[in-house]
């Protein structure tokens, strides 16, 4: 069925980049990708606004570079929220059918998970997500759909996700500032995994890893639900710190030499490869061998890593996640990572390879933007009716302006 085409823009908010992509949605529904930005995230500090005015700078360059490739302007985009203050907990809601013939509607699944989010959150902390994971109909389990089915009593389990309050303020302050509307808040375990995670990966059970700059998201799925959500407090960013102190050099050179000879695993560089490192302050470059930098990078993945796991054990997943962990994020780049993940968690790993958008230019690194790709597919698949009705507002106002234009 062929379908109006409009405009669906993602904003990824991280805590090291802002990544704006824009696409189409073509006549069959399925986004075509349009342009993109890309600028540092000045003013922000592990996914939290330190300083509205840089990252409103920020955010402005990233969508501005975005709307000149791809030679439109933008109103509303679809926005991730990343930080160590995101919290999530899984609840239960219970409700009775009353309806003659006991016919399950809509409005039943909403009134259980809205009895399902009647949860005590503290006063500075909001819901962001409610994430239905399955129904149980008069102990009838595993039930994805209720709708249409008989029962009397109606059960539901679901993943709520919340954020401080403030956090999310600052947020929509800032895109408000841009002049841009904010179709969705979404969590950026969430956004990424419409992008990389297969429903067949969500079946089997898969852990989603997102090393950020400044942290690292994780996300796992099984029996075709989301089922826990966390984040440590550390990224690629710790590694190039360390760098620059082990090699005693700068921030940026410390970047570079992470992205040009580093590796997650000592044990793959050969001990008698080289390289050139520049000094600081002044001082001349010297030749170090790259096992030396993978001896440094080493144990802080190793950390990283083993935090990101004890996380998915505290959440109880069953014996066996077969989809394995599909990594995604700037620092899974580092080569090596994929083996010491593989090591670390004793599952099978890959990189997550974005999908849902058509034309993404090749030479960009699909993996640092599959969270942007994620909100595009997000965006097309929650179009609310609230933005829907908007736009034809719009339409009609725009009629009614050309035929003023027209007649007088």
């Amino acid at each position: 069925m062929k379908t109006e085409t409009r405009l669906i823009t993602g904003i990824d908010i991280g805590t090291t980049r802002v990544r704006t992509v824009i696409a189409e949605n073509d006549e069959m529904g399925l986004p075509v990708f349009l342009g993109y930005g890309s600028a540092s995230a000045e003013g922000m500090k592990r996914g939290v606004i330190v300083n509205m005015e840089k990252a409103i700078q920020s955010i402005s360059k990233s969508v501005d570079d975005a709307e000149l490739m791809a030679g439109v302007h933008i109103e509303s985009a679809v926005v991730s929220l990343a930080g160590d203050h995101i919290k999530s907990i899984n609840s239960h809601g219970v409700i009775g059918i009353a309806h003659s013939e006991n016919e399950i509607s809509d409005r039943d699944v909403n009134k259980a998970i809205e009895a399902a989010s009647a949860v005590a959150i503290p006063n500075d902390r909001e819901i962001i997500h409610v994430l239905p994971q399955e129904y149980t109909i008069d102990e009838q389990t595993g039930i994805k759909n209720p709708i249409g089915m008989s029962g009397v009593r109606l059960e539901v389990e679901v993943h709520i996700a919340t954020a401080a309050i403030t956090s999310v303020k600052n947020i929509y302050r800032a895109l408000k500032r841009c002049e841009i509307e904010i179709e969705h808040l979404v969590m950026q375990s969430l956004a990424s995994s419409y992008a990389c995670i297969s429903s067949e990966e969500e079946e089997m059970g898969v852990v989603l890893l997102d090393i950020g700059g400044d942290l690292t998201d994780i996300a796992i799925f099984f029996d075709g639900s989301i089922r826990h959500t966390g984040v440590v407090p550390l990224g690629a960013k710790n590694v190039t710190n360390d760098i620059t102190i082990g090699l005693r050099t700068t921030l940026d050179q410390a970047e570079q030499i992470k992205i040009g000879y580093g590796s997650a695993l000592a044990s793959m560089v050969d001990p008698d490869e080289m390289m050139e490192v520049g000094g600081a302050a002044g001082r001349e470059p010297r030749s170090i061998s790259r096992n030396v930098l993978a001896t440094i990078i080493e144990p802080r993945m190793e950390e990283i890593l083993s935090l990101a796991a004890r996380e998915v054990k505290k959440s109880n997943p069953p014996d066996s996640l077969t989809a394995g962990v599909v990594l995604t994020g700037g620092g899974s780049m580092l080569p090596g990572v994929i083996d010491l993940v593989e090591q670390i968690f004793d599952m099978p790993a890959k990189l997550g390879t974005p999908t849902g958008i058509d034309g993404f230019p090749d030479t960009l690194s699909m993996s640092e933007y599959v969270t942007a790709i994620g909100l595009i597919n997000y965006g097309g698949k929650h179009d609310s009716e609230k933005n829907f009705a908007k736009g034809k507002l719009s339409k009609i106002f725009k009629r009614i302006e050309n035929w003023f234009t027209d007649n007088f």
